[in-house]
């Protein structure tokens, strides 16, 4: 299986991951400062910034489009329960 690594700015730390995997799962592992009320209902909530390989994730949904418009989202803005990793990249909360 391939594999990627993510970057969490905001805690300085790389992680190797296999394709495919949610960046909400990696960040509730390593204790990035992502936050994640959406499993409250609170869908939104786990929003963050791209700041590089922002193509390197799956393209957003038409439900993560949606929500983004709603919360104002930057262009490199992607909701981590949604993004899968296909490749580097490197993130922080927005």
């Amino acid at each position: 299986m391939p594999k990627a690594k993510i970057t969490f700015d905001d805690i300085e730390q790389t992680v190797n991951v296999p394709a495919g995997t949610r960046v909400i799962e990696i960040s509730e592992q390593v204790g990035a400062g992502i936050i994640y009320g959406c499993r409250e209902g609170d869908c939104g909530t786990c929003m963050m910034h791209v700041t590089a390989g922002w193509n390197n994730l799956t393209a957003p949904s038409v439900l993560e489009e949606k929500i983004l418009r709603e919360n104002l989202a930057g262009r490199h803005d992607r909701l981590a329960c949604q993004a899968q990793i296909l490749g580097d990249c490197q993130v922080k909360p927005a």
